[in-house]
């Protein structure tokens, strides 16, 4: 069995972190930019673990970019006045019940992350990963400094599907969609 490397920037999320905006199958572009694979992790507040681990990946990334963030300058910013990816849903979020209670981070990629299921298997069926399923996710945090922009980002490695959730969005599935409908309704309709 082979064990990770010890990377400071890396982490691998809790199993209860859900999955929100998955666009992990095609890569999409926002804004005009260029188009990436992401998803946003919605980690729960009560998950320490992870929340401490990315804090200190965040931390991390500061140290190791320091002269990404210097850029042109004399001196680096402190890290609490630039952009960092850990968000409090509770305040960002306040009307999404998905975020209540969580933290989220948003994670992108240009190239697709490997997904498996809980058993390290290769997920194919597309169907199996959407918005509101419940994983690990491999994520690591990097320094960057873009059009005067400077701050830390996370990149997307890999995802672990862990179990299914309802799914968000508010679409229903095709058998919830027709669960009220009588055989004897669609009598009347054809006649």
């Amino acid at each position: 069995m082979a064990k990770n490397n010890v990377t400071p920037t890396k982490v691998i999320t809790g199993k209860d972190t859900r999955w929100s905006y998955a666009n992990v199958w095609e890569p999409k572009s926002i804004n005009g930019g260029a188009a990436k694979y992401s998803v946003s992790l919605i980690i729960p507040k009560s998950d320490t673990v992870t929340v401490n681990k990315i804090k200190a990946a965040i931390q991390a990334a500061y140290i190791e970019g320091e002269s990404t963030l210097r850029g042109n300058s004399r001196a680096v910013p402190p890290l609490t006045s630039i952009k960092t990816p850990l968000r409090d849903g509770d305040l960002e979020r306040s009307g999404d019940e998905a975020y209540k209670n969580s933290y989220f981070v948003n994670a992108n990629s240009k190239i697709a992350p490997g997904i498996v299921d809980a058993n390290k298997q290769d997920i194919i069926d597309r169907s199996e990963v959407y918005s509101g399923v419940y994983g690990r996710a491999s994520i690591n945090f990097f320094a960057f400094n873009s059009n005067g922009n400077k701050g830390i980002a996370c990149g997307l490695n890999h995802l672990q599907k862990i179990r299914d959730g309802e799914p968000l969005g508010g679409r229903l599935s095709a058998a919830d969609d027709f669960a009220d409908i009588d055989d004897d309704d669609t009598d009347d309709f054809l006649n």
